[in-house]
């Protein structure tokens, strides 16, 4: 009896195993198959796909920080923007005092109309100079006469030897008194030769230095170059600065773009004006930014590091090295959702398209502003050409004409009738 109930257990226990191990081939054979479908579907992926994008979160937003100093030595006067406020090109930021530029440009005025009455002496010295000339040469002309009258009489007895002398005298005097004058007109000449009043050394000069004062009163009011919002404000009502100190910045944010610190080996195929994909932390991934790929720069960051590393000597670990890699993004974009400057981002570039350059001659989507110079300015010049009109007198065409008429000033200083 029990022999039987024995075999019975034993046939039960044989007919089990081959159920489970049928079951567990089953479950391997599966696993295996969705693993290899899933290697094949990761394989097939970066073949088609995968494989042409590069992605890195070693990136960040960067952006111009436009410093504004002062060109002029002063004291503030008035401060009427602070950090975070947001400014226009051509807003005024702060007001240095005036005082000692206006003095200086007043002085400079002055010394500009001294200079145009000093020329304007120069042009009426060559008028008289000249009918000195002539005057002298018509003393010369009487004086050789009367010699030449004198000596047909001294044979005759009718004058003195003396009286003859004096007038040999005489006309030793006048020729020297007419080149004197000759010599004295050259000098003249020399100085306002082929020049009017206006555009006299002299007075270029003392109108070069008007124009520099009026400059430097100018350079007192400090305006916006750019639009943007203000950055690390220093600079505090009552301070008195010199010229070339950091005052403050403007960090126009409508023109931001990505630096990615991409591997070295991540560069093989990146070109310009490839698509990329951008996220940031601010903002997270339910905002994607869309920008295209402008450049790699010219070395790795440790490259130019205030303390590159010095690997030639000691023992040598590899690190692989991270190159800047510059990329612009869409501008309505930007102005949709704005972005700070140090923001983290992730980067996603499209390699697809591999034909494009290494760097683009373009790298900014809208250029920073040229700056106006305050040198041409119209007021400024106008106000010149009034002192020189205002002190110049009623001898200006005149003199005018006696610069331009080198001719007749050749003939002159030659002696010709």
């Amino acid at each position: 009896m029990n022999t039987q109930s024995n075999d019975s257990q034993s046939s039960t226990s044989a007919a089990v195993p081959p159920k489970a191990g049928i079951a567990r081939r089953l479950g391997l054979l599966g696993l295996g198959a969705v693993v290899l479908l899933s290697g094949l579907g990761v394989a097939g992926y970066w073949f088609f796909d995968g494989r042409y994008y590069e992605s890195t979160d070693d990136a960040y937003v960067d952006g111009d920080v436009v410093q504004v100093t002062s060109e002029v030595p002063g004291t503030v006067l008035s401060l009427s923007v602070d950090d975070t406020q947001l400014v226009t090109a051509g807003q005024s930021l702060l007001q240095l005092d005036p005082a000692d530029a206006r003095i200086a440009e007043e002085n400079a005025e002055a010394d500009l109309a001294r200079a145009v009455r000093q020329v304007r002496g120069l042009f009426a010295q060559g008028q008289e100079l000249r009918a000195q000339i002539e005057q002298r040469e018509q003393a010369q002309r009487t004086a050789d006469d009367d010699l030449q009258r004198r000596g047909g009489l001294i044979a005759d007895g009718a004058i003195s030897a003396e009286e003859l002398s004096h007038a040999r005298d005489a006309v030793t005097t006048t020729r020297a008194n007419v080149s004197a004058a000759r010599q004295a007109l050259s000098q003249t000449v020399a100085q306002i030769d082929g020049t009017t009043i206006a555009d006299h050394p002299q007075v270029l000069a003392a109108a070069g230095a008007v124009r520099n004062a009026a400059l430097a009163l100018h350079r007192t009011e400090l305006v916006s170059p750019v639009s943007g919002v203000i950055a690390k404000r220093s600079v505090q009502v009552g301070q008195h600065v010199a010229a070339g100190t950091p005052l403050l910045a403007v960090v126009p944010l409508d023109n931001v773009w990505v630096d990615a610190n991409f591997k070295e080996v991540q560069l093989e195929r990146m070109r310009a004006g490839q698509p990329v994909t951008v996220s940031t932390d601010i903002y997270g991934h339910k905002v994607s930014y869309h920008g295209h790929l402008v450049g790699i720069a010219a070395g790795s960051g440790n490259a130019f590091a205030l303390l590159p590393s010095q690997n030639a000597s000691g023992n040598w670990i590899k690190i692989v090295q991270r190159v800047p890699v510059r990329i612009l993004l869409d501008p309505q974009e930007l102005t949709a959702h704005p972005l700070r400057v140090g923001l983290s981002t992730s980067v996603r570039v499209d390699l697809h398209d591999a034909s494009g350059q290494l760097m683009s001659t373009a790298v900014r989507n809208v250029p920073l502003p040229k700056q106006a110079s305050a040198g041409d300015d119209p007021t400024v010049n106008e106000r010149i050409a009034s002192i020189i009109a205002d002190n110049a007198g009623q001898h200006a065409h005149e003199a005018a004409k006696l610069s331009r008429n080198a001719h007749g000033n050749a003939t002159i200083l030659a002696g010709r009738p």
